[in-house]
């Protein structure tokens, strides 16, 4: 590829990343719309180059996020044993299979994540309940909102759910190249009672290892262009950096509407990739 192209995908690259790491979903969404309908690029390829661009993402943001707080780590390395096992599937099945299917069902899920995710409102778990409840293991912690400067306490239930779930996150990680963040938030946050800033933190830490996984499947058969992978690895993890400053000047409940959002639009992003209508199935 010619260096003023890969300059401009490095460039455009960026807000992926800032994206990605504000609301903790990798990037992927934004970055394989990108390579696919903006430069031509094979959807496999993308795909490829998107997982790369996740594991910058969670590089640039992850470490600031830890240093604030904000990153459950011990909830991270918990969820983590059941999302990679999912993206090694998912990786799997993106070199193997027809999409067309999983990408209808995929959609649903995040159509009904995103209806939950407004209907309700946020719900903190104490640290005490989560003792009461007995659960498996304790993953309570607690931060300093960096917008408001108060510190939250919360506990963490729904641990079996959040495993289940963590698998298909995974799954949609390795299928699509977007990071499993679109799954992994609105679990912690709905079903777990994860503060949302604390979630889409701990996403963030997640999403590389994550994304790792299927990438080396991807390697495996040949599908990284080494050059477009580090200008989307570049871009991607600038913008990272921007997006950890910009946490500190939103609510959680406005993340919280524009994540829904956000679910809704790729939903039909997705539906319109089972016909063949955006970039390929």
């Amino acid at each position: 590829m010619e260096t003023l192209v890969l300059l401009l995908i490095a460039l455009l690259c960026m807000s992926a990343g800032a994206i990605g790491a504000l609301m903790g979903i990798g990037g992927g969404l934004i970055i394989i719309p990108l390579l696919t309908l903006g430069f031509g690029l094979p959807m496999q390829e993308a795909i490829g180059a998107s997982l790369i661009g996740v594991i910058a993402t969670s590089t640039g943001a992850a470490s600031k996020y830890v240093k604030q707080g904000l990153t459950n780590v011990r909830l991270a390395l918990f969820l983590e044993m059941s999302t990679t096992v999912g993206s090694i599937i998912g990786a799997l099945i993106a070199v193997y299979t027809n999409q067309t299917v999983l990408f209808l069902m995929f959609s649903m899920l995040l159509v009904y994540a995103g209806y939950t995710m407004l209907r309700r409102t946020e719900v903190l778990f104490s640290p005490e309940e989560a003792e009461a409840a007995g659960q498996m293991v304790d993953l309570s912690c607690q931060y300093v909102d960096p917008r408001s400067s108060c510190e939250v306490s919360y506990g963490v239930k729904g641990l079996k759910k959040g495993l289940a779930y963590s698998s298909v996150a995974g799954m949609l990680s390795g299928l699509l190249g977007v990071g499993g963040g679109l799954v992994k938030v609105p679990v912690m946050n709905v079903c777990m009672c994860v503060p949302l800033k604390a979630a889409a933190a701990t996403s963030n830490f997640m999403i590389g290892v994550t994304a790792l996984t299927g990438a080396i499947i991807f390697y495996g058969h040949g599908l990284l262009n080494a050059y477009l992978c580090g200008a989307v690895a570049l871009g991607t993890f600038a913008g990272a950096y921007v997006g950890t400053m910009l946490m500190a000047r939103y609510s959680a409940s406005d993340l919280r509407k524009w994540f829904s959002v956000l679910l809704f639009i790729v939903a039909v992003t997705m539906v319109l990739k089972a016909f063949g209508l955006w970039g390929g199935a």
